[in-house]
């Protein structure tokens, strides 16, 4: 029933690099690697050059340490530079949880992953990684939360009470609306729950001391 599949590359590469401008906005090599495209970034490049000459994208230095081979869609880069221009002051904080993998959350692709808020002594089993079924928390576009596929563990990536409990918050509406079904946290940052800093702010947005955990249900 499907149709067959294209097998001209340049028709390939041009169908991939158009997917990528509409998916990430601003492409990067990073995110270009991040998704394992066929003959990398080297291969998109060329096509997005092209891009250009035809003015269907804008290449230049959008984001900072991401490397000047940047190229994104007007819109795009529009919004950039709006917020880029509006004081932070008036700008309302934002707090959302998305999948690990989504292509909106730069993190494990342009960006790497930031430094842990609090390291555990000795513990290398939790990592932060674009896993499947893995939940971040992002407040104002910075990671805040990480929560591990199943979300028993959760890592924190900030030490700011207001944005820890913004993170936490959108983590519960996330829950609310379905998105994630029963939540119940068991451990963060490598220390159970029930003695964690973070339970506090986990009860404030309404989740519930089992002998568990901490559970929260839609």
């Amino acid at each position: 029933m499907l149709p067959a599949r294209e097998v001209d590359p340049t028709r390939r590469a041009h169908a991939v690099a158009e997917s990528m401008l509409e998916r990430h906005g601003v492409v990067t090599r990073g995110s270009v690697t991040s998704e394992g495209v066929s003959g990398g970034f080297a291969g998109v490049y060329k096509v997005l050059s092209a891009f250009e000459d035809a003015g269907r994208c804008r290449r230049g230095y959008f984001v900072a340490g991401l490397g000047a081979a940047q190229f994104g869609v007007n819109g795009a880069v529009d919004r950039l530079r709006g917020f880029a221009d509006t004081a932070a002051a008036d700008r309302p904080v934002r707090a959302l949880a998305l999948a690990a993998t989504d292509p909106a959350n730069p993190y494990g692709a342009a960006l790497r992953w930031p430094d842990r808020a609090v390291e555990e002594p000795g513990a290398t089993a939790h990592r932060p990684g674009r896993k499947a079924g893995a939940i971040v928390v992002l407040v104002d576009g910075e990671l805040v939360l990480y929560v591990e596929r199943g979300g028993r563990t959760l890592l924190t990536f900030s030490s700011d009470a207001e944005r820890l409990q913004r993170g936490v918050d959108a983590l519960a509406l996330a829950v609310h609306d379905g998105a994630l079904g029963r939540l119940t946290v068991e451990r963060a940052d490598g220390e159970h729950i029930h003695g964690s800093p973070l339970a506090a702010a986990l009860e404030q947005a309404g989740f519930h001391a089992t002998p568990r955990g901490l559970r929260l249900r839609r």
